[in-house]
């Protein structure tokens, strides 16, 4: 078995599941939402961990930059296109966050597959200690088919891990809980243990640790460029690893939301419960948007102090101090992102590699 491939078949697994909760996060927008936004201040930027690398979002761009296997670091920019800033219908409350929920989720996992690409490119067989096939090697990237059956595997067991496991087991013991709300609480606290312990786990292992490493770069550099300072290594490791608009914060109000919402549905059998919960997380996500919106503009009240602290305590495991050369990584796609915000064209091609710091 080829370990070194496991080890990054898990490593693609493991950021697909970041995709899923860094597409939760509230995007960039022009009134008080959004990753790193603090209005009247900057333009807003918004960000998530991928493979080796970060992605990150302005108001009309998007781009990522990835540690290549030399030592570079590759950078792509793009122009962002939004279905929900074309049609006032999907602008309205509730709606308006399934819409966010789903471009996020798709550019997530668009620029998840980019990352999984270039971190792979130039690593070939003789690198692996098969010199014999140097000369018949050539650059290394997931498959379509591969990339497929990857993110599809991670979607199945996020199914798994937070949906039919939680519900088995409370619907298990289901002559305990006959209150449908303690029913359904019971059922989140489960999903959350699970999560934990899913977090803890994971960063206990290095190679898999990088995405959280990453995630913390990127809160950094989110945090030097809200405050003004300059976008150096010096000045953007000063900052802490926590951000209070992060994607965690986001899931944790889901969790409590679905809760509620979900005690409507009552107790039928495991499989309507199963069904349930996939069709309404739309629905859920929604609202949970709605009530991260009002907190962002509300970020001095009681109100987002109280939604934020969970999501902050939790980036304790979500986040991991990064090193100078990830922490490199993420400035550079946050400095290509505000060119092109500041009008400079999108570069989705090859560009000159950055010269790693030695």
């Amino acid at each position: 078995m080829d370990w070194r491939a496991l080890v990054r078949g898990l490593r693609v697994v493991v950021a697909s599941l970041q995709v899923w909760v860094g597409s939760m996060a509230v995007p960039p927008t022009g009134d008080g939402d959004g990753h790193g936004h603090q209005k009247g201040q900057v333009d807003p930027i918004g960000g998530q961990a991928i493979l080796e690398g970060v992605m990150m979002r302005g108001r009309t761009s998007w781009g990522l930059a990835v540690r290549h296997p030399s030592g570079g670091i590759e950078r792509r920019s793009f122009p962002l296109f939004l279905v929900g800033e074309r049609y006032p219908l999907l602008k309205k409350p509730v709606i308006r966050g399934v819409v966010t929920l789903g471009e996020s989720l798709s550019l997530g996992i668009k620029a998840l597959r980019m990352s999984a690409d270039l971190s792979l490119e130039g690593k070939n067989p003789a690198e692996e200690g098969q010199a014999e096939a140097q000369e018949e090697a050539g650059p290394v990237s997931l498959r379509w088919h591969e990339w497929a059956l990857t993110v599809g595997g991670a979607l199945v067991v996020a199914v798994l891990l937070f949906v039919v496991i939680p519900l088995a087991l409370v619907k298990y013991f289901e002559d305990t809980f006959s209150n449908p709300f303690v029913f359904n609480l019971v059922e989140g606290l489960i999903r959350i243990a699970i999560f934990l312990l899913y977090v803890t786990g994971v960063s206990l292992i290095p190679d898999l640790r990088r995405v959280f490493e990453y995630h913390g770069a990127e809160h950094k550099a989110i945090h030097a460029y809200e405050h003004g300072e300059p976008l150096d290594v010096e000045h953007v490791s000063r900052f802490t690893t926590r951000h209070p608009r992060c994607g965690t914060a986001f899931l944790l109000v889901v969790m409590v939301v679905a809760i509620l919402v979900f005690s409507l549905v009552g107790k039928p059998s495991l499989w309507v419960l199963v069904v349930s919960r996939l069709i309404g997380i739309p629905f859920v996500a929604g609202i949970s948007y709605e009530v991260i919106r009002y907190a962002g503009r509300h970020q001095d009240g009681r109100f987002a102090r109280i939604v934020s602290w969970p999501g902050l305590t939790l980036q304790r495991l979500t986040t991991r101090e990064p090193d100078v050369q990830q922490v490199e990584v993420a400035i550079a796609v946050l400095v290509e992102v505000l060119r092109v915000e500041e009008g400079g064209e999108p570069v989705p091609g090859r560009v000159p590699q950055m010269v790693p710091v030695l």
